[in-house]
């Protein structure tokens, strides 16, 4: 079976492209909710429509209304963080990822990745993760 993970040089940069070898999937269902709780975490969330592809480095994404909550504590992580989105698409190509779409996410996240920060579905995300974002429009990198 040939490796996961390759690490490539482009134009002279290093990108690190995990998933090379990822068999395509997808899925599509209807209204969706779920609950988890831990002694570090507690998040809820529920919406109407959600479909997925995914194949080797490439996944794509669509979103009807929805909404979550997420709060976390522990050694490596604190988080609060609540998400409405009225409908979003996604897609994704290696490190790369742009979103389109209405949300007015609200909170704050720091842990041994990075930190996020958002105001009304505006806001940044800086470590691991580097991205900027305006009422729910994205664009991110992942580093490594």
């Amino acid at each position: 079976k040939p490796p996961s993970c390759y690490l490539l040089s482009v134009a002279g940069d290093l990108v690190f492209m995990a998933d090379f070898h990822r068999p395509g999937k997808a899925f599509a269902k209807g209204g969706y909710a779920n609950a988890k709780s831990t002694d570090d975490e507690r998040s809820a969330a529920a919406g109407v429509g959600h479909a997925r592809a995914e194949w080797s480095i490439f996944d794509a994404e669509a979103k009807g209304p929805n909404a979550g909550i997420k709060l976390a504590e522990s050694k490596n992580e604190i988080a609060a963080m609540g998400r409405a989105e009225l409908a979003s698409a996604s897609a994704t190509s290696g490190a790369l990822t742009a979103k389109v779409g209405l949300a007015v996410d609200t909170g704050v996240g720091v842990n041994e990745d990075g930190v996020e920060a958002k105001v009304l579905g505006t806001g940044i995300s800086l470590g691991r993760k580097v991205g900027i974002s305006l009422l729910g429009n994205e664009i991110s990198f992942k580093l490594w």
